[in-house]
């Protein structure tokens, strides 16, 4: 650091889903000028770490600086601990508060705007806006907008109309998509309208505001961007996602204008592949090696789901899951996930989900009928398990499907976690992989109901400049749980013991 921090503001801009390869290539051919002076005038990098093995829960632990170990948050369908139930969970049933809530005692104000998986504050001093124009507010059941003061809620509305949605539709026509990229952009717009609004009403020592909107734009036009697009025609959506980040780099350079001598952070929480949805292949592979035992063949089916598990085929299943709500999808999920194990007979089990594979094992003392003994049995199944996802092959390629495979007592130097997957399996990114094999046999998986031709890499973006930090330029890569600690230093605060990363040294 170099000068006195206390009287210089925090400004921390997050984009959510920001592609760290599509911005530094779009800042080196001009298209990003705002965050290009952040970067030129400072540090900047990729984020990185064990975080940022999974998408949901990376926003969590980059504003709490609590490790994914420590949270237990992996995906939005977890195992709920001591059962084999399916739970729906959110960022906002996580014991992970952000940097923030730290300051609630304390003389400085906060302006946080739509920050990723977090609620409202009590007794923070300054303005929070939560789920007007964020990433999953299409959700009432768990993402309500709302606003502390109550009162600032309704300044908005009335200002600048109801809450803006960035719903993803996968199965949108070209006449759709361009609806939905004209929206979005109206919706940037819109939202640095909103946040300059809000920074004029007072001064604040930290502000913290989301843009949401890069995340529905890179899944949105993912196959129309030029190296997705196997025609080679341009049209209105070629360049889309480019001139939704750009949009959003206009909103920054207005938004950093309003504040005087402050340090800037720009901030992503995960990139972008051209990845398919190739997780059934972990349910495959478990079943063909025998980890996950079916129920008996002779079992008595009586309900009418159940008999229509037994006859109709996967395709037809799939075809008629469309036609009901997404509660009563999960609901099917977590009814054939119970019920199509023999839980007595299975050492290890894949836990449905679409992109990256999370295989637990059945752990006697933290599963209800768990056959495998904690310590040395433990630590040779899974051994084992990863030495045989990794003899499984892609026909196509002669490569390895598997691309990366973790097991998570060594990501998080902890025993078996009562909430995450002991292993993760990330397959393959580019093709959806509906055979492969491996030395005991052929595995197969059917295309999903959700298919969808995009997921996310294991990098974010950061960049940081300012009066407290020297111009340091690329530094690296930077782990994701140094940066909560990093703002709090930035802000003349002690870093508390429950953040287990280090400030960056950015002098």
């Amino acid at each position: 650091m170099t000068e006195d921090i206390k009287s210089h503001p925090l400004l921390v801009i997050g984009l959510d889903a920001g592609d760290p390869v599509f911005i530094e290539a779009w800042v080196n051919e001009g298209h990003l000028p705002a965050i290009a002076s952040v970067m030129k005038n400072g540090s900047w990098g990729r984020t990185c770490g064990p975080e940022l093995v999974t998408e949901h829960g990376v926003w969590i632990s980059l504003l709490s600086g609590i490790s994914r170990g420590q949270h237990g948050y992996y995906y939005f369908r977890q195992l709920k601990p001591g059962t084999y139930e399916l739970e729906a969970v959110t960022g906002l049933d996580v014991n992970a508060p952000p940097f923030w809530t730290h300051l609630k005692d304390g003389s400085k104000k906060a302006l946080i705007i739509d920050a990723a998986d977090t609620r409202l504050t009590p007794g923070l001093k300054g303005i929070q806006v939560a789920n007007w124009a964020s990433h999953h507010n299409w959700d009432p059941y768990h993402f309500v907008t709302a606003s502390e003061p109550p009162e600032i809620m309704d300044e908005i509305r009335r200002k600048f109309g109801p809450r803006l949605q960035t719903i993803e539709n996968h199965k949108s026509t070209f006449e759709e998509d361009v609806r939905i990229y004209r929206r979005l952009l109206d919706n940037v717009r819109k939202k640095g309208e909103m946040c300059r609004f809000l920074i004029k009403k007072d001064r604040f020592d930290l502000s913290v505001m989301l843009f949401a909107e890069a995340h529905a734009a890179n899944h949105q036009f993912w196959k129309y961007h030029p190296r997705n697009n196997d025609s080679g025609e341009e049209n209105e959506l070629t360049h889309a996602i480019r001139n939704i980040y750009r949009a959003i780099d206009e909103e920054i350079s207005l938004i950093i204008e309003q504040y005087k001598n402050a340090n800037v952070c720009i901030v992503s929480s995960i990139g972008m592949e051209d990845d398919f949805p190739n997780a059934g292949l972990g349910e495959a592979f478990c079943r063909k090696l025998g980890y996950q035992a079916a129920p008996q063949a002779n079992g008595v089916y009586f309900r009418p789901i159940d008999i229509a598990r037994k006859l109709l085929p996967d395709s037809v299943r799939v075809a008629l899951s469309r036609r009901l709500s997404r509660e009563r999808r999960e609901q099917l999920v977590a009814d054939g996930f119970r019920s199509g194990t023999d839980w007595k007979k299975t050492t290890a089990f894949s836990l449905p989900v679409s992109y990256t594979s999370f295989i637990r094992v059945n752990l006697r003392g933290r599963e209800p009928e768990g056959i495998v003994e904690n310590g040395r049995e433990y630590d040779t199944l899974t051994n084992s398990i990863i030495a045989e996802l990794k003899q499984i092959i892609d026909p196509v390629t002669n490569e390895p499907a598997a691309l990366n495979v973790y097991k998570t007592t060594d990501l998080f130097n902890c025993g078996p976690h009562e909430s995450l997957p002991d292993i993760l399996v990330e397959w393959r990114p580019g093709k959806f992989m509906e055979r492969v094999v491996h030395p005991k046999g052929e595995l197969t998986q059917q295309k999903p109901e959700f298919f969808r031709r995009s997921d996310h890499s294991s990098h974010g973006f950061f960049a940081l400049s300012g009066p407290s930090v020297g111009a340091a330029g690329n530094i690296g890569e930077i782990e994701l749980i140094d940066i909560a600690p990093t703002f709090m230093s930035l802000m003349g605060e002690r870093a508390p013991g429950v953040m287990k990363g280090r400030a960056l040294k950015l002098g």
